[in-house]
């Protein structure tokens, strides 16, 4: 048996002594139980020796924590930072785990090396400088030090973000304030730190993935120079301005130049313009930022929404594959698509939010499921995007686990079995009562393709829904069509309720599922001035239709947290959400949709949130919100940089 023996592995190196794998939380214990044995037999005293051996060994506890829980033991690979799972569906890049860190690191770079711009120049250093150089060329560097501190404090947040373009203008100002640190004062140790840290993110450089459109750079040629000539000129015109009667216009323009580069100029500002320099020197600095903003903006996903032959390919593929009862909703208009690499799978997804939000499972053959989950992932990394999904099935967690996504429970679907649905259970007395009045009323329904209904009819109908929605919009993005429409929608149906007159009173419209005999509600509309127990009265009747045309399944919709109201909650955090989620019923009727649904004693099926980051939840709930039409939007921005959309697959 070998004492010492070190194994190449994918997750990293191993090493093992005499036969047994050490990790690195077994040296961390060891080395957190040393500093303790040299405190208790006084091999050193209380201060940094001891605090500085106690941290490192906590370090490798927790930089190593998924090896102390079996269940998660040989699950992430190595790194010199905290440890992270390996995601099948991700791309493995070295240094993946840095550009936070490097953001930090290169932000605390841009600190100090701006505190060095600011401070006095004389003293030692000024004076071993003056020996090789004039005195004059020291505010010169001085000048350069400064906006370059700060443009390198703002690339320091877009290196954190992983931005591409932040990396490469992180690395120049660092290598170049390294020389201005030296030019301008021989500070030697800020030198040193910005070429250190310039080393280490040239070892990290894969990692920073995010692209950046190539319009983004010429809408900087304009942008850009007219941010600093706006700038130059209000220094220009308050300098001019501010200074005294006999200052020559030579003493503005160098003025000028001083206040914007927090230097001293020629000329002194008392009394009401003493606040001028730092007034300009806010200007410069949030024109330096902003100039930052236009240039270091990630690459966009497109705006323009599908094409016809793009539309075509997804319902292809969702009359191919969609046995999910949610695939027909992603042939919403409002819905953008990426495929997998051969065309053979896809998802649907709307951008909100900086979130690139999932609608539902993908769709397509099994095999190139993962793929486009894969090829999703690669394009919101690429663009600087989140990833979530809202609507997964439980049957595709894994899948998504894969891609790093971590899993909320978000409510369930209630899909009611039109074989054993049934009116004759005391539970429905409530229900029977209320179909016998409207049907004595003269009530009656009938079920159409969409299609084949005459135009009139359809536009009656669609009168309908606009009165109900009372000048809103059409809410729903996962389970919801966006509107009725014949032409795009030829497979859907519609079940109408008319009164005596055998005029339309309220409708319900349901989309196909492709694959298993099951159709899935999409919209539901009735008049105001109708009955009670109407929407009732169509369900009964949309499953006696459909089961008449073969249909076993309907899908109703999905009732967010159903399973803490219909069963017990488990634990003390299900209980508490449970207790938010009837707080809030009041602005989004969780409650009633839910005894609404339970009225047609449905089978229950579990859907999932899904969200990138132990963070991420907040950022991604929002953009669900809105889309879901929850939330109000925000206005309108300028329009996003264009971007270079996937074209579509050959394949399709």
């Amino acid at each position: 048996m070998q004492l010492l023996l070190l194994e190449r592995h994918r997750l990293g190196p191993r090493v093992h002594v005499l036969g047994r794998r050490i990790h690195e939380w077994h040296l961390g214990v060891a080395v957190i139980a040393l500093a303790v044995a040299g405190r208790a037999f006084g091999l050193w005293h209380e201060g940094l020796p001891t605090g500085a051996i106690a941290a490192l060994g906590a370090y490798l506890v927790v930089k190593d924590w998924h090896d102390l829980v079996p269940s998660h033991r040989d699950t992430a690979a190595w790194t010199l930072g905290i440890h992270k799972r390996l995601h099948a569906l991700r791309a493995r890049r070295r240094g993946d785990w840095l550009p936070p860190i490097a953001g930090l690191v290169v932000g605390s770079a841009g600190v100090v090396n701006l505190v060095s711009a600011l401070k006095p120049t004389f003293g030692w250093r000024g004076h071993l400088l003056l020996n090789a150089k004039g005195l004059r060329a020291v505010p010169e560097f001085d000048a350069l030090a400064l906006p370059a501190s700060v443009v390198l404090l703002a690339a320091a947040i877009y290196l954190a973000k992983r931005r591409r373009r932040a990396y490469r203008v992180a690395l120049v100002l660092l290598l170049a304030l390294g020389a201005f640190d030296l030019l301008k004062g021989i500070d030697l140790v800020e030198a040193l730190l910005s070429w250190a840290v310039a080393a280490v993110l040239w070892s990290c450089r894969e990692a920073f993935v995010v692209r950046h459109a190539p319009l983004s750079l010429r809408a900087a040629v304009w942008r850009v120079p007219l941010l600093g000539a706006t700038a130059v000129g209000l220094a220009a015109l308050v300098a001019a301005v501010s200074s005294p009667a006999r200052a020559s216009l030579h003493d503005v323009m160098r003025e000028t130049l001083a206040l914007m580069t927090w230097t001293q100029g020629p000329i002194a500002f008392h009394d009401e313009a003493r606040f001028v320099p730092i007034g300009i020197g806010i200007v410069s600095v949030g024109t330096l930022l902003a100039a930052a903003w236009v240039v270091f903006r990630p690459l966009a996903a497109s705006h323009a929404l599908p094409d016809a032959a793009v539309r075509r390919a997804a319902a292809r593929l969702v009359r191919a594959h969609g046995t999910d009862t949610l695939a027909s909703f992603k042939l919403r208009r409002d819905k953008r698509y990426l495929f997998s690499p051969d065309g053979r799978a896809l998802v649907g997804y709307r951008v909100e939010n900086r979130v690139l939000l999932v609608s539902g499972d993908p769709v397509g053959a099994a095999d190139a499921v993962p793929e486009a989950v894969r090829a999703t992932a690669a394009f919101a990394e690429s663009r600087g995007l989140h990833l979530a999904v809202l609507g997964a099935s439980e049957a595709l967690l894994p899948v998504w686990s894969d891609a790093g996504l971590r899993a909320l429970y978000l409510g369930d679907e209630a899909i009611v079995d039109t074989a054993t649905f049934s009116l004759a259970d005391r539970a429905s007395l409530e229900l029977r009562e209320s179909l016998a009045r409207l049907e004595t009323s003269g009530y009656t329904a009938s079920l159409s393709e969409l299609r084949s209904l005459p135009a009139d009819d359809v536009a009656h109908l669609q009168r309908i829904s606009e009165e109900w929605l009372q000048g809103g919009e059409e809410r729903g993005f996962v389970m919801a069509m966006d509107a009725l429409d014949a032409a795009g929608q030829p497979d859907s149906v519609v079940v109408v309720a008319r009164d005596g007159d055998g005029v339309p009173r309220g409708f319900l419209h349901l989309v196909p599922t492709y694959g298993r005999p099951a159709m899935s509600l999409s919209l539901m509309r009735r008049g105001h001035d109708t009955p009670n127990g109407l929407t009732e009265f169509l369900v009964v009747q949309a499953i006696a239709l459909l089961k008449e045309r073969g249909s076993e399944e309907i899908s109703l919709n999905v009732v967010a947290f159903a399973r803490w109201l219909h069963s017990s909650p488990h634990g003390l955090v299900e209980r508490a959400l449970g207790g938010v989620v009837t707080a809030f019923d009041r602005w989004f009727q969780i409650e009633s949709r839910y005894r609404f649904n339970a009225t047609f004693s449905p089978r229950w099926e579990p859907r999932y949130f899904l969200y990138e980051g132990a963070l991420g939840l907040p950022r991604a709930g929002l953009a669900a919100l809105r889309v879901e039409g929850q939330l109000p939007k925000p206005g309108a921005g300028p329009d996003a940089p264009p971007s270079d959309e996937p074209s579509l697959p050959s394949a399709t």
